[in-house]
């Protein structure tokens, strides 16, 4: 196929077959994100949307469902209530269909544990009609005659094969873990069981406990939290644990109010009009916004480690930063692990019986759109062109949306996987797709300014800045997103764009119900003196 031509589904230029369902929205892979537009669609009338996810229940990090271990945002960050508190699909609403909200009001718990919030999203997920679990997506093409999308998957538990069409697609297939290139031959053998990554980590824990040498590599909170239950578990005076780290230090999550305004749409939109040099820059700085510890894990791990010592207690810990491991092998002794301290740029060597591998994750590159790439846009670096209400750019010639969560971290900055945004992630996509305000969204939602208006300041030299607009698939995206005027008040456009007759409304869709509007924004941009 030559970059010139579409993709087409195999049945050619057939018209959609009667059997085959059209979906407003298809959604491919059901975790939090996905879930929280399929929760919020759900109160959208008239919508069809169909969510699929290969495996045969919701699972969220499942090897991490550590006892006491809870989540890093308050429990308002669920699947719904940042955008719409009177969704039945909220936690609160989950707590009373599990008659636990006296339970909850008195234990005055502001961020709740990982395994109830699992809960919450399984019931949620077993509830809704739109989510198909054990469906494996194994083809996405588009139908140029058609102009929709064609999706092709697969019944796990039958074997058998089924279709849908869709004027839209959103992937939410998640992250997969990252394995450091030392240990990429070491992971996963048969016959070994001496180095796995933190997402198995329960599956695992037992035989981890029982370990004379057990090193964990990697200092944000996964890797904080199973540091912590391996040393509350690990009581015998044999036992020693270690724990690596490249950071410089083990240094707790930014939580102060005003820093974590870096997680507001507000920050999202000025981080998405800036630059991409100055993106790419920004991210890598950004560390201690996202990839930190919280301090009360921090502060857990110290106070076992104190009374750990008490009495003359032996305390057979090492918590190391500023180290990467460079290499790894395994010996008849156990693993040995080639490390470098980058301050003092000395090399050691670490021996040690298993390793955890705490080193995040990435997003995945889904195969069943490889026909699709030459069709997408593309950065400076090779990188998907995503707009501000997180469409790919495609040829223009694709007139369905294909939307994504969770994978524009390059476009969207620190919040991109961060729960407190996943509500209103997924109204502006619904909005989007709806080519409407279906959910009224806050036109500021920080006290932090974060840049100038975008009127207030240009390049003078007309230089192209690398933002990323949408290029020709750009849609309406932000006739339902107020954007700031000078004085950072709300400017909402009344006429239809071109771009909205393009791309009108579904016609079976029915109008926006009317909704009361805030007050205006009393903070103000500042003024930029004329020159």
């Amino acid at each position: 196929m030559t970059a010139r031509e579409l993709p087409h589904p195999r049945n050619g230029s057939a018209p959609p077959d009667p059997g085959t369902p059209v979906h407003d929205l298809v959604g491919i892979g059901i975790g939090p994100f996905n879930l929280a537009l399929a929760a919020l669609a759900d109160r959208v009338g008239g919508l069809r949307t169909l969510f699929l996810e290969r495996t045969p229940e919701f699972r969220w990090h499942p090897g991490l469902l550590v006892e006491g271990a809870t989540l890093q945002v308050p429990f308002l960050a669920d699947l719904v209530t940042l955008v719409d508190p009177t969704s039945p699909w909220s936690f609160l609403a989950y707590l009373r269909a599990h008659d636990r909200l006296f339970p909850f009001y008195f234990a005055e718990r502001f961020h709740v544990t990982r395994r109830e919030y699992d809960h919450y999203c399984r019931w949620v997920a077993d509830a809704l009609p739109s989510c198909r679990f054990g469906a494996d997506v194994t083809r996405a093409t588009w139908d140029p005659d058609n102009a929709l999308w064609r999706v092709v998957f697969r019944d796990t538990a039958t074997g058998d094969t089924h279709h849908a069409a869709a004027r839209h697609l959103v992937l939410g297939i998640g992250t997969e873990p990252v394995v450091p290139a030392p240990f990429a031959d070491l992971l996963d053998n048969p016959g070994h069981r001496d180095v796995l990554h933190s997402a198995d980590y329960l599956d695992h824990r037992d035989t981890l406990t029982a370990a004379p040498d057990v090193t964990v590599i990697g200092s944000g909170q996964s890797g904080a939290e199973v540091f912590l239950d391996l040393l509350r578990r690990r009581t015998s005076p044999r036992h020693r644990i270690n724990w690596l780290t490249r950071s410089p230090a083990f240094a707790p999550m930014e939580y102060s109010k005003i820093g974590l305004e870096h997680f507001t749409p507000d920050y999202t939109r000025y981080f998405h009009g800036l630059a991409e040099p100055v993106r790419d820059r920004l991210v890598p700085r950004q560390a201690q916004l996202y990839k930190a510890v919280s301090a009360d894990t921090l502060a857990a791990i110290h106070d076992e480690l104190y009374e750990r010592g008490a009495a003359g207690g032996r305390v057979r810990a090492t918590l190391m930063p500023g180290v990467s491991v460079t290499a790894a092998a395994r010996t008849s002794g156990g693993l040995e692990l080639g490390c470098h301290h980058s301050q003092q740029d000395r090399r050691f060597t670490v021996l040690t019986d298993k390793v955890v591998l705490a080193t995040g994750y990435a997003p995945r590159r889904p195969d069943l759109l490889e026909a699709l790439a030459p069709h997408i846009r593309r950065d400076r670096a090779g990188r998907p062109r995503i707009g501000l209400d997180h469409r790919v750019a495609l040829d223009p010639r694709i007139t369905g949306g294909l939307y994504v969560q969770n994978a524009e971290l390059h476009t969207h900055g620190v919040g991109t996987p961060d729960l407190g945004l996943g509500a209103h992630r997924a109204a502006v996509i619904l909005n989007a797709v709806c080519a409407r305000a279906v959910y009224r969204l806050p036109a500021r939602t920080a006290y932090t300014t974060f840049g100038l208006a975008p009127d207030d300041a240009a390049p003078a030299d007309g230089r192209d800045t690398g933002r990323d607009t949408g290029g020709d698939t750009e849609q309406p995206h932000h006739r339902h997103a107020a954007r700031p005027t000078r004085r950072g008040h709300a400017r909402t456009a009344a006429a239809p764009t071109a771009q909205d007759r393009e791309h009108p409304a579904p016609a079976h869709l029915p109008p926006p119900a009317d909704r009361v509007q805030g007050p205006p924004d009393e903070l103000e941009t500042p003024r930029v003196p004329a020159h």
